[in-house]
């Protein structure tokens, strides 16, 4: 959505349960599920636990449930719930919800989200790990995001991710679209 900034800090959150559940994973989990590296070039040097994915053809398509809801729902969905209500209007629709790990000396090629659904849905980051030798950019601007923060991005704006360091990088992302932004007859319901 673009949200007319770059990005935004929304402030600090508690997403200790989360970090540790997402950290705890096998190494084979992470692989399990490839769906955003197959069809998002860009994602290649990634890896993803997915929670919650919408069909590319929302609003005609469908919001399910992926193999990573048995594994983090439980602490992911009290972190998803306190950002919606401590900064949107409760009400609307939870499209995709993920942890994602863009690899040590990875990268994630300059693109803007085209699908309608991240025209009008928040893009919410959390990051679990990070260093200084990630570097966001958004717009041709670089950010830093800190762990214990949660930022939403314009993801309409040219953006990209660079890790320059010897570590993983690792966020829990998710896609709020608010109530007044839903269409008539979208499914708001995953199953």
């Amino acid at each position: 959505m673009d949200i007319g900034v770059d990005q935004r800090c929304m402030g600090e959150i508690d997403m200790q349960a989360l970090k540790e559940r997402i950290l705890a994973q096998e190494p084979a989990v992470w692989a399990e599920q490839s769906i955003r590296q197959q069809t998002y070039e860009v994602h290649q040097e990634t890896e993803s636990i997915v929670m919650l994915f919408c069909e590319e053809s929302w609003p005609d398509g469908e919001i399910y449930k992926d193999s990573g809801w048995e594994l983090l729902a439980d602490v992911a969905v009290p972190v998803i719930d306190y950002v919606i209500g401590t900064w949107y209007e409760p009400g609307g629709c939870l499209l995709r919800a993920m942890a994602a790990k863009l690899k040590a000396g990875g990268r994630i090629l300059p693109h803007r989200d085209k699908l309608s659904s991240f025209h009008i849905g928040h893009r919410i980051h959390v990051p679990i790990t990070t260093s200084q030798a990630v570097r966001y950019t958004i717009a041709g601007k670089p950010y830093q995001f800190e762990v214990g923060n949660v930022y939403e991005i314009n993801n309409q704006k040219l953006h990209s991710v660079l890790n320059m360091g010897s570590e993983d990088r690792i966020s829990f992302i998710f896609d709020y679209v608010p109530a007044e932004k839903l269409p008539a007859g979208a499914p708001t319901e995953y199953r």
